[in-house]
């Protein structure tokens, strides 16, 4: 069957709404937004589990190496305001300085 010929038996598709397609598309965000507030939620849990066994063997706090790791990932992953990003996940798991 041909394309024309497909389009012909399928009918005539309606342009969508675009309020529909907003509302489907913040669902969408919505959907993310969930999976990002589970992953913060684990990466917590993993960062407390790593300062307990930090301070337990006697070792600092924090590892400021690590830090800038991390902080170097975001950037060049998400830009200048990746760097931010990575800060505040950082500050969620050990707390301010």
């Amino acid at each position: 069957m041909s394309t024309s010929t497909a389009a012909t038996v399928a009918g005539p598709t309606a342009p969508e709404d675009p309020a529909d397609r907003i509302g489907a598309l913040r669902g969408a965000i919505d959907a993310c937004d969930a999976e990002i507030i589970e992953l913060v939620r684990r990466r917590l849990e993993i960062s407390q589990q790593i300062g307990a066994l930090r301070a337990a063997s006697g070792g600092t706090r924090l590892s400021l190496s690590r830090e800038q790791q991390v902080l170097s990932r975001f950037r060049t992953a998400l830009g200048p305001d990746g760097a931010a990003l990575g800060m505040m996940l950082l500050r969620q798991g050990r707390g301010r300085l």
